[in-house]
């Protein structure tokens, strides 16, 4: 007579969850095989091992869980109740794992792969749109997930594994990322349109001292240059308003609100004028970075290979 309750079970109520998973996850697929067939021998052939094999995991699995899960009738079995219960979460599983064995595949393969690819937002209405294009016209079936940020965030992401490359700026320098420098973009001092300096064409920056700033939040690579370029040109801005966008605070030194030190705008803005900064050199270096040691997919290391090529020739002219 079957016991549906197995009081030598190696496992306790209270044993740890991931130890139960280390000892259960091995014999799955061996157990939907066998309660799929109801038949040790014919579900061996389909598994292509040894039926004593077989038969030993599902032994080992009903002494490990505590619970008979199969009712043997000679060569056949079928499901006790608790096999049953036990196969609609194991069918679950296993169709998970598949699923995510199939994604993974799908986003390694060369040709229609995936990349999960950050940028600045002041690159996301010119030059990565620009960048993918190119791109694409040698790898027309290559997919990406785009990720806008500031610089740390996506150090960030990278360090998390959700990035596989960014393009950021400063060149990040840390022991756990390799960087390469791309190319450079001149920073412009932005003044109101009716402002007494906006019809020079150049200014150096100590000239601004007494300006009120608009700039970035503390984080983001261009409040930084924005901080040390003031402080190279002898005075600390007189910051007004933070945001997290670059044109966003066009928009506000067209409204009067201050000046700001950004890179060029992708579509002229009315209400501002933008100036040539003389002194200091004024200037931001954009760089790919990515996680050091971390193996690249072919998609991932076309597309790096991609943006190497670009040094020199990756913002638009």
């Amino acid at each position: 007579m079957e016991h549906q309750q197995r009081s030598a079970g190696r496992l306790s109520p209270s044993s740890d969850t991931e130890d139960m998973t280390m000892l259960l996850a091995p014999r799955l697929a061996y157990f939907a095989g066998v309660a799929r067939t109801e038949h040790v021998t014919r579900a061996a052939q389909e598994l292509e091992v040894p039926q004593s094999t077989l038969s030993r995991a599902m032994a080992r699995l009903e002494q490990d869980l505590g619970v008979d899960l199969f009712a043997r009738h000679g060569r056949t079995v079928s499901l006790t109740p608790a096999g049953r219960t036990f196969l609609t979460s194991v069918e679950r599983a296993l169709a998970e794992i598949r699923r995510a064995a199939d994604e993974v595949r799908a986003d390694a393969d060369p040709t229609t792969g995936k990349v999960a690819f950050g940028f600045l937002h002041t690159m996301g209405a010119e030059t990565v749109p620009g960048l993918l294009h190119a791109f694409r016209a040698d790898h027309p079936r290559i997919r990406f997930s785009l990720v806008q940020n500031y610089g740390e965030a996506m150090i960030e992401k990278l360090r998390a594994g959700e990035l596989d490359l960014c393009l950021t700026s400063p060149v990040p320098d840390a022991p756990d990322l390799v960087a390469r420098r791309l190319d450079e973009q001149k920073l412009r001092l932005v003044v109101p349109a009716d402002h007494p300096l906006a019809t020079r064409r150049r200014i150096r920056l100590a000239e601004a001292a007494d300006e009120t700033f608009v700039t970035l939040e503390p984080g983001y690579g261009l409040r930084r240059i924005t901080d040390d370029l003031c402080k190279e040109a002898g005075f600390k801005p007189r910051i007004a308003f933070e945001g997290e966008e670059a044109e966003t605070l066009r928009g506000l030194v067209a409204a009067g609100l201050g000046v700001a030190l950004l890179p060029p705008p992708a579509f002229p803005r009315p209400g501002v004028a933008e100036l040539t900064v003389t002194a200091p050199r004024a200037a931001r270096e954009i760089g790919v970075a990515w996680l050091d040691g971390h193996p690249d997919t072919p998609p991932v290391a076309a597309f790096k290979k991609f943006l190497l090529s670009r040094r020199g020739n990756l913002l638009p002219t």
